[in-house]
């Protein structure tokens, strides 16, 4: 007779938590940091929150926000009935030794060959005509331009960004200006301001970072072209999740990368695929919500990326464009939280937050990495302009920045709910709307190419702004043409009311 053995239980003791700060923050920290050194296996049983509680001698909501949050990233799983489990995670990605929540301090830069971290000058490039010729296939298509029109793509709800506000703080800094602030800057940027957003990632994400990782760009569409100049040798092979971000495509091919697209499924980028591509060492992900996908990484899949950036001794960009749109409990803990060997390269940015003329955004390094990327950046533009850091700082300092997310996300949230209420479907040869939990768009199938262009016709003779699918896939992709077609919307672009105007314009369109 077979013996059926009892799950593993949680001892909590050696959890110590520090009553003057936030407890949920705490107690989910160090349940994670116990999975992922393996101190947690999947299969231990959790206590139930009410117990968990007492034996810490904290509140029961502390206990179950944490436990929320967990779940959210796939650290533990409920079964009907029977408790709360370490959930089951594949061995191949978990670490063989402990992780760590903090970058490597001992990072060697492993930066190409063609890059001397002595002398910035040599990191200019020639593009090989080989580039040129797939830059001329690989179109890069403008940004639309004008007045945002539902349902554009990218595009946060900036009509109630606190305009007033800025203008005051911008007008304080100009009034009397410290002296340092009118001479030449330090190239990785505002001390003040990279401090303040190691502070805010820390707290809000999980990434423990220093001031000192951070270097300021012009946007986080600068962040991913200066990991393409100092990453990227010509030649070099560079993975792209497909479909994806065709811009961050654009600035590889432009240094000079040979790009694979990897497939995305319901998880993710395939790290099958990933791992089956040789001489591969630098990965381009969006992890928190796929871009355009929509798709949030598994915990499981994150372990996969990380364990294959270690075992090539590659790099993998993280570009968390709207991280900041979470629509049920915190936003999730970027890839960069769970690097233990400093092979995540964090892009940030504040146009999502703020808007996107305001073009200010960062990177978050390993170490080794931060002075070389400091000296390449003074090439092109010597260091951000000053007052828009400076007024940056002042509105996280004065806590304008925090309220302001979540302004935004009861606003995104509140028309994403217009979307799918007023959505003229069902529709043929259309999928229906999928469920969101994070970001500003969502990505709709379609059967055919054909009918992706009959409907995007339809919505643009109406006035109504919609992207295809189709225009996010490398053009050389293995993938059916007509499985690469779809709708993606943006649903924060425009207030609610505009959205229901604009839902009515293409039900008389499309018929629906």
């Amino acid at each position: 007779m077979s013996v059926i053995e009892p799950p593993l239980s949680f001892n909590p003791a050696g959890i110590e938590l520090d009553r003057r700060f936030g407890l949920t923050r705490q107690l989910y920290l160090a349940l994670r940091q116990r999975v992922l050194d393996a101190r947690l296996v999947s299969g231990t049983r959790l206590p139930a929150s009410r117990d968990l509680a007492a034996a810490l001698g904290i509140s029961r909501n502390s206990v179950v926000r944490a436990y929320d949050q967990l779940y959210a990233e796939g650290f533990i799983e409920t079964r009907v009935g029977d408790g709360t489990y370490v959930a089951q995670l594949p061995q191949a990605a978990m670490p063989a030794k402990k992780l760590s929540t903090k970058l490597s301090t001992a990072l060697s830069t492993c930066l190409p060959t063609g890059l001397s971290t002595n002398c910035p000058d040599s990191s200019v490039k020639v593009i090989h005509s080989g580039a040129l010729d797939r830059l001329q296939i690989h179109h890069l298509a403008r940004p639309p331009s004008g007045p945002p029109r539902a349902f554009r793509v990218g595009v946060p709800a900036f009509d109630l960004f606190p305009f007033e506000v800025w203008a005051k703080l911008n007008a304080a800094f100009w009034r009397r200006p410290a002296l340092q602030h009118l001479c030449y800057g330090d190239p990785a940027g505002d001390m003040r301001l990279r401090g303040l957003i190691a502070a805010y990632l820390r707290s809000s994400r999980g990434l423990q970072c220093t001031a000192e990782q951070i270097v300021i760009t012009s946007g986080a569409q600068q962040a991913i072209s200066l990991c393409a100049q100092l990453l990227v040798e010509p030649g070099d092979h560079v993975a792209i999740e497909n479909p994806g971000y065709q811009a961050a495509a654009h600035a590889f091919a432009v240094a000079g990368g040979r790009l694979h697209g990897v497939t995305v499924d319901s998880e993710g980028i395939d790290c099958a695929a990933l791992n089956a591509l040789e001489h591969c060492r630098l990965a381009y992900v969006t992890p928190s919500h796929q871009y355009p996908l929509g798709v949030v990484m598994s915990l499981a899949r994150r372990l996969e990326l990380l364990a294959w950036a270690e075992r090539t001794d590659g790099w993998v960009i993280e570009d968390d464009y709207d991280g900041e749109y979470r629509y049920s409990g915190a936003p999730l803990a970027p890839l960069a939280a769970l690097d233990r060997s400093g092979r995540v390269l964090y892009v940030g940015t504040f146009g999502k937050v703020a808007f996107p003329a305001l073009r200010l955004g960062y990177l978050v390094l390993p170490p080794g990495l931060v002075e070389p990327f400091s000296r390449r950046r003074a090439i092109d533009m010597r260091h951000s302009e000053v007052s828009t850091q400076a007024v940056m700082a002042e509105f996280m300092a004065a806590g304008h920045f925090q309220r302001h997310i979540r302004r935004m996300r009861r606003a995104a949230l509140s028309r994403l709910a217009a979307l799918q209420s007023g959505w003229p479907g069902p529709l043929p040869g259309v999928s229906g709307l999928p469920t969101v939990v994070a970001g500003l768009h969502l990505s709709v199938r379609v059967d055919s190419l054909a009918r992706e262009r009959q409907l995007l016709m339809q919505a643009e003779a109406v006035g109504v702004e919609i992207t295809g699918l189709s225009r996010y896939w490398l053009p050389d992709s293995s993938t059916p043409p007509d499985q690469r077609a779809g709708l993606v919307l943006g649903f924060a672009a425009v207030p609610v009311a505009q959205i229901a105007q604009a839902l009515e314009r293409l039900r008389q369109a499309w018929g629906g």
